[in-house]
């Protein structure tokens, strides 16, 4: 059995935590091999349809429960007589940086450390260490270099270095290399600049840019200019450790959204299918935030041709390509995207959530994903390398675009990709990541009811 890390470990209780009944946690391990007991106990729930929800990144395992019961709690009012729900939370191994608060469960600055600037504080780097575990040496000359923040172009290339191990870029073969996103090629210097300006253009704290402002307000803009605060010339290098520390957190995400996938198609995918196929009435509602909308999506690649299982899939804020589903890319026609036409294997719509308040998907995933070979190109938002939760689904034709409130008054196609901007509920949330995870919302649990075809 593969590490499974990032603290989530096999043989714990089952359902602890979650009041919806039945409840039962998936948990799969970081190759995507399930946790059998887990595996057990979905299987015995007495339903006719499941709620299937991955969560995206997240510290422990309780942070992943206390996410299921406040998304699961407005259901049993939502639906039809005829619906028995059951509740599957899957649990993967991801991590969350304590700086990026959840809506209603922290406040910004409530886990981290105050006082640390661009150290890690101490539940990042735990969470770090249960991540990657055969990493500590590295990861302790990162706290080290974030912690003393040298002025130095040497101890920068260190730290360029170090994230690269950690992020196994080093380890692509040379042949495929070009899929690495250049955020982890170019010039380590550059990109560190380019990511503290991208966190004063989101508000991040200590960057010396206006706060995030109010729930709902869009990230400032930087106001000292195209450099951004600390970066202009004469300053030195200290102003651009806090985007060293971001290139660490965007290693992390690097490894998460590779990982997601895995745990998608080799995990959840046969798990589901199987079930499906012991019981061929149970219904499947598919579920996923950031990278847990990537785990989902990339369990459809397990559906086999004309099974009719899976029902609906809601993506919230998804972490993945928004032209994921589409049959050609628009500046290269000879390409489709990763899941290009997995959405007719769905027996109901794919509905991708949205919203513009979401600085990680709006500001931070292009970064991570580009892959042109411009570093000076890095910080403009290029929709080659937009995020579905960012501005919904593109380039699949016949796709509606829908508000939140036009989608619950009218309700959304049944079949197909549509997109829906749900900024109207989805808008709170703290610097660096903004709105990504303020998600557990009535409104978002009536569009999975509607999608599903299960309301009264």
């Amino acid at each position: 059995m593969a590490n499974v890390g990032g603290g989530f470990g096999f043989g714990t209780e089952v359902g602890t935590g979650v009041g919806v009944r039945p409840y039962a946690e998936l948990t799969f391990d970081s190759e995507g091999d399930v946790d059998r007991v887990t595996q057990g106990a979905m299987s015995r729930m007495e339903a006719t349809d499941l709620l299937v929800f991955a969560h995206g990144w997240n510290s422990d395992r309780s942070t992943a429960t206390r996410l299921y019961d406040r998304f699961f709690a407005p259901f049993e009012g939502l639906v039809g007589s005829g619906v028995r729900l059951g509740y599957v939370g899957v649990v993967w191994p991801a991590m969350r940086f304590s700086d990026e608060p959840i809506p209603d469960f922290d406040t910004p600055g409530a886990l981290a450390e105050p006082g640390l600037g661009g150290a890690l504080d101490p539940l990042t780097r735990r969470a770090l260490e249960e991540f990657w575990p055969e990493r500590r040496a590295e990861l302790d000359r990162v706290a080290e270099l974030l912690a003393e923040r040298p002025d130095s172009a040497a101890a920068f290339i260190e730290f360029g270095a170090l994230v690269r191990e950690l992020a196994g870029v080093d380890a692509v073969p040379a042949l495929v290399a070009p899929s690495v996103p250049a955020i982890f090629t170019e010039d380590v210097l550059e990109v560190c600049r380019v990511l503290s300006v991208a966190l004063a253009r989101a508000g991040a704290p200590g960057t010396g840019a206006p706060s995030a402002g109010a729930p709902g307000t869009a990230p400032p803009a930087a106001a000292t200019g195209p450099e951004g605060p600390g970066l202009t010339v004469g300053g030195g290098l200290r102003g651009l450790w806090d985007g060293a520390k971001e290139l660490l957190r965007q290693a992390a995400y690097y490894k998460m959204k590779k990982r997601a996938g895995v745990v998608g198609e080799r995990g959840l995918g046969p798990v589901l299918a199987q079930l499906a196929a012991a019981r061929p009435a149970l219904r499947f509602h598919l579920i996923g935030h950031s990278f847990g909308a990537r785990v989902v999506s990339f369990s459809l690649r397990a559906v086999p041709d004309r099974a009719r299982y899976v029902k609906s899939v809601t993506l919230l804020q998804g972490a993945f390509s928004h032209y994921a589903f589409a049959e050609r890319l628009p500046h290269d026609k000879g390409t489709g995207g990763a899941l290009r036409g997995l959405q007719r294997r769905v027996d109901g719509p794919v509905v991708a959530c949205h919203s513009p308040h979401d600085s990680a998907l709006k500001i931070f995933y292009p970064l991570a994903s580009r892959m042109a070979g411009d570093s000076a190109g890095l910080l403009g938002f290029d929709e080659r390398w937009g995020a579905i939760g960012h501005d919904g689904v593109q380039a699949v034709p016949g796709a509606p675009r829908l508000t939140l409130d036009t989608a619950l008054r009218e309700g959304v196609p049944t079949t197909g990709c549509v997109s829906v901007d749900a900024g109207s509920v989805v808008r709170r949330g703290g610097a660096p990541s903004g709105a990504h995870s303020d998600i557990c919302h009535e409104e978002l649990a009536r569009l999975v009811v509607d999608a599903g075809r299960m309301g009264r």
